[in-house]
């Protein structure tokens, strides 16, 4: 559905360098601290910005050969990027109808209803969660194959946020083919959304796994400077030094379980998980 292979954008204080794929009936995540390179990721596959190096196929074409029909196949819901907010939904749906061949009317305003968002008020006096949700849901009325959402969930309650990611759980129920990229630096987001997971910080991926892998397999082992020396370390993939001794970082917990039994295991959460990649020592 996507792939990027070794995409390179230079800034004066910033340098991207970034590959990743997203597989046809796959929510992908893509985590990072704000700065990380995230945007300018997603703005370099929507042809937003020029790109120094490197490929980016999208659904089998290069981004480069991309035409205006071929990009009503993407959903798109970018931070920085909306409607005028002096304009009100029923304005926006024949401004859509002309955008795109497969807008969907009749599931738009059904939507519209059950979210509760004002046909006649203007976008500006919309709070941040119905603008949010307005948003999502003109990326999945017209049919799309791919959705690329950056922070979606940016600034939303948790009612808020669990009702737009249940809009995209619903999307993807109603066609396997299809699939998301999605950024968020609110892990639990994608805890229970998406199959796997980029870690990207300053503009370079430093982990890719699956979501239930890195939930079950990760962990972090809390030992004293005695147990450090001793430990097999060949599975430990960060560690930090602490006031009792030292955290490490490790995706084989079994292994550990099985061969350091008086040494505190703990689950990793995928919050911990970015903390030691980007702070531990490798």
């Amino acid at each position: 559905m996507l792939k990027i292979e070794h995409l390179e954008k230079n800034y004066d204080n910033f340098s991207l360098d970034c590959s990743l794929e997203i597989m046809q009936g796959c929510i992908t995540g893509l985590i990072g601290q704000n700065g990380a390179g995230k945007s300018t990721t997603f703005k370099a596959i929507l042809g937003l910005i020029s790109i120094d190096a490197g490929s980016i196929t999208v659904l089998g074409k290069d981004i480069k050969k991309f035409t205006t029909k071929d990009r009503e196949e993407l959903g798109v819901v970018l931070s920085d990027s909306g409607f005028s907010g002096y304009l009100r939904i029923k304005d926006i749906i024949p401004i859509l109808q002309n955008m795109y061949e497969k807008f969907d009317k009749s599931f738009f305003l059904e939507q519209i209803q059950r979210f509760q968002l004002p046909l006649d008020k203007k976008l500006k006096d919309f709070s941040t969660g119905m603008k949010a949700k307005l948003k999502v849901l003109v990326a999945i009325s017209h049919n799309a194959k791919l959705l690329i959402l950056d922070e979606p969930t940016a600034g939303l309650d948790v009612i808020a946020r669990d009702e737009l990611l249940e809009m995209l759980r619903e999307f993807m129920e109603r066609d396997e083919k299809r699939s998301i990229l999605i950024s968020s630096h609110i892990s639990s987001d994608l805890e229970t959304l998406c199959d796997d997971l980029y870690m990207i910080h300053e503009g370079k991926i430093i982990l890719h796994e699956d979501t239930d892998v890195l939930l079950s397999d990760y962990a972090l082992l809390k030992v004293d400077t005695k147990q450090y020396e001793e430990l097999d370390k060949q599975f430990i993939l960060r560690f930090k030094k602490e006031s009792y001794g030292y955290s490490c970082l490790t995706n084989q917990k079994q292994y550990y379980m099985e061969n350091y039994p008086k040494i505190a295991i703990e689950k990793g959460t995928i919050d911990e998980v970015i903390t030691m990649m980007i702070r531990g020592n490798e």
